[in-house]
């Protein structure tokens, strides 16, 4: 093993650096999602490196998520590493993750549930790595959609029901605006608040919202769209932007207003308005388990983009905690109205 340090905190150019260079480097890792998620009640972001001499080698952003405080919150937290680690390429990079993670499983305090890497590229490779410091491979799909391609070819790429839909709501006067103020803002986390309580499942507070347009929009790292109908707010998507990649982020809609196909044409729109601003790739940010049903899939899949099982890697810090406080949520989802 190399000699490293673990550190709690970096210097904001060489961390943002370090992301923008390696290949594996995504909008979940850079200094201005840790600060979105810094303003967030009930989030607390984290920084864990390893660096050998002054040079970054491996990085873990994990977010801690509380959907409870008091003495339920450690019952009711969870750590979610979106985008997953970073390590540099080669066996000091590796050797430098090994040392990260063993500290992390060791020292997270106050200790949660578990941590989960969202990966989001290929971590194949890393597996055996990832899997021996603990963190356990569970399959997870996504589709990725290759902007890299005429326009043409990603509208024949999707199916014939939603190229149909799509023309239908263009054909019934949807429009399809750039969000640009706080009301429109809050328009729109209503319209997100919608899905989330048909689908029982917490949403972050507003100030997640607010935060990331205030920070992240200026500085050309998130677009949000909203689709109107009849001078109605009906839909609203919120896409991330880096290195050539538009993440689909969150996603509301009001099915009062579901005949005019407005959350077909924002993804249409989105997937246009990448094309021409040179973005390479279109993450549709999950797709579930394989063997389980899940019905976002299944309308994702229909847009024609390459399906991957890059999965997520699983540390459980408190499995009998862990067992008691799944129970306890899915008693809450069944009975109560903030889910």
């Amino acid at each position: 093993m190399i000699s490293i340090n673990i550190v709690r905190e970096l210097n904001e150019e060489k961390w943002r650096r370090f992301v923008e260079e390696q290949p594996q480097g995504n909008i979940f890792h850079t200094p201005e999602m840790f600060e979105v998620y810094s303003r967030v009640p009930q989030y607390r972001p984290e920084i864990w490196a390893a660096l050998k001499g002054d040079v970054i080698l491996a990085l873990l952003i994990p977010l801690q998520i509380s959907l409870m405080g008091g003495f339920l919150r450690r019952l009711t937290t969870r750590s979610v590493v979106h985008g997953s680690i970073l390590c540099a390429p080669g066996i000091e990079g590796r050797d430098a993750m090994i040392n990260l993670l063993q500290a992390y499983a060791q020292g997270a305090k106050p200790r949660p549930l578990f941590t989960e890497l969202r990966n989001i590229f290929d971590y194949s490779e890393l597996q055996a790595t990832l899997n021996k410091c603990g963190f356990i491979f569970e399959e997870h799909l996504n589709y990725l959609i290759n902007l890299n391609q005429s326009e043409d070819a990603i509208w024949q790429g999707i199916s014939k029901s939603v190229r149909k839909h799509v023309r239908n709501s263009q054909r019934k006067g949807v429009e399809i605006i750039e969000l640009s103020d706080h009301q429109q803002l809050i328009a729109g986390y209503e319209l997100i608040k919608m899905v989330f309580k048909r689908i029982r499942v917490p949403l972050a507070s507003f100030k997640l919202f607010e935060s990331a347009f205030e920070i992240l929009v200026p500085r050309g790292l998130l677009k949000i769209f909203l689709a109107r109908v009849n001078n109605h707010y009906s839909s609203i998507r919120l896409v991330l932007t880096y290195k050539g990649v538009v993440y689909d982020w969150y996603m509301g809609t009001d099915r009062r207003f579901s005949s005019y196909y407005a959350e077909e044409l924002l993804i249409w729109h989105t997937l246009r308005w990448g094309k021409e601003n040179n973005f390479r790739l279109f993450d549709f940010g999950g797709a579930g388990k394989p063997n389980e049903e899940y019905g976002p899939r299944e309308f994702k899949a229909k847009w024609g983009g390459a399906q991957v099982n890059y999965g997520r890697n699983i540390y459980v810090h408190s499995p009998s905690a862990l067992k008691f406080s799944k129970a306890g949520y899915e008693f809450l989802r069944r009975v109560s109205r903030v889910f």
